[in-house]
């Protein structure tokens, strides 16, 4: 079973930045990134593939952007123009050969 650590989080102020890395002790094929508001259902945030390739959901594309390191096994997250709204608990999702595994979450607070 892979590992996954997640770290970034932290308090930023309304229209600041934060970027969230999330890496895996092995290899692994896609991630996704995931976020939960307190009282909401956890909600995807953006894919990655193995291939490269991303996608962020709608509503976050332009302030929202995943990547991912050289070696696939480090997931990046970066989030610009920070809303109140955005405050929630950051999950990374990996999919390893023995199956997903999550990240221990993270929290990310924007206030003022």
């Amino acid at each position: 079973q892979v590992h996954v650590v997640e770290s970034g989080g932290g308090l930023v102020q309304p229209g600041g930045s934060l970027r969230l890395s999330c890496t895996a002790s092995g290899a692994i094929a896609n991630a996704d990134w995931y976020r939960q508001a307190p009282g909401k259902q956890r909600e995807l945030v953006a894919q990655t593939w193995s291939d490269g390739s991303t996608s962020s959901i709608v509503s976050l594309a332009g302030r929202f952007t995943a990547s991912r390191s050289k070696d696939k096994n480090t997931l990046y997250l970066q989030m610009n123009s920070l809303k109140p709204e955005d405050t929630a608990v950051y999950y990374c999702k990996m999919y390893a050969p023995g199956g997903p595994a999550w990240g221990q979450g993270i929290q990310v607070t924007v206030s003022s």
